[in-house]
């Protein structure tokens, strides 16, 4: 039986969305190219339909995982004042909520170092969605020239990232929420452009941000 170019598309989606969530919560070698067409309602004989080789499925869920969340940051953070763009970026990611939600999080920390043994063409591919996530939040950076926004952006993103890495290899307990806020303390620091002992002070009529659009992509 033939199916359209549409049903054809909408089925490669689907594999795609469903993928990009238990690669997450898996890790991109924990989850069998069977078990993912399972969870797509598929067989598994009808993989190479859609992608040349389980790699190209990874880099296509991967990607998808991190525009997803770039769209959402761009939607919440748009609403906001400049000034508090960047605390809502450092609350939403490093939040427990995120942390403990590892398939609708961010990409990077869930995949990353497993990334860094693939291909070549896989990591190249991994560099390239990291390049949009500094840029998005350099975007955020006010009153600075955009090189140095760009360092902080970098800076900003390795220490979300490998916080939340540290916090969830020590679970739900004190010990996590411990390295959770400590690292939205230098997160917060880096983004004001000071040290971790000299993180500036919140605006105190801040209202709270929408910590599960951080989490969930």
């Amino acid at each position: 039986m033939r199916y359209s170019p549409e049903h054809k598309a909408e089925t490669h989606a689907r594999i795609v969305r469903k993928a990009s969530v238990r690669l997450r919560e898996k890790g991109a070698h924990g989850v069998g190219v069977a078990d993912l067409m399972k969870e797509a309602g598929l067989t598994h004989g009808g993989f190479y339909a859609h992608f040349d080789s389980r790699e190209a499925l990874v880099v296509e869920a991967f990607s998808y995982a991190v525009d997803r969340s770039v769209a959402r940051w761009r939607e919440l953070l748009d609403e906001l004042p400049p000034q508090r763009r960047l605390a809502a970026i450092v609350d939403g990611y490093l939040s427990a909520q995120h942390r403990d939600d590892v398939g609708h999080g961010c990409a990077v920390p869930a995949l990353g170092a497993e990334i860094a043994r693939e291909s070549a063409k896989t990591r190249k591919a991994f560099a390239a969605k990291l390049e949009e996530l500094i840029g998005l939040f350099a975007d955020y950076v006010i009153d600075v020239p955009r090189k140095t926004a760009r360092k902080r952006a970098s800076a900003m993103l390795a220490t979300l990232t490998g916080t939340l890495v540290m916090a969830r290899l020590t679970g739900s307990g004190e010990l996590s929420d411990e390295i959770l806020s400590s690292g939205r303390e230098v997160a917060l620091a880096i983004a004001a452009g000071g040290s971790a002992g000299k993180a500036t002070a919140r605006p105190a009529a801040q209202k709270p941000v929408k910590k599960a659009a951080a989490a969930k992509r």
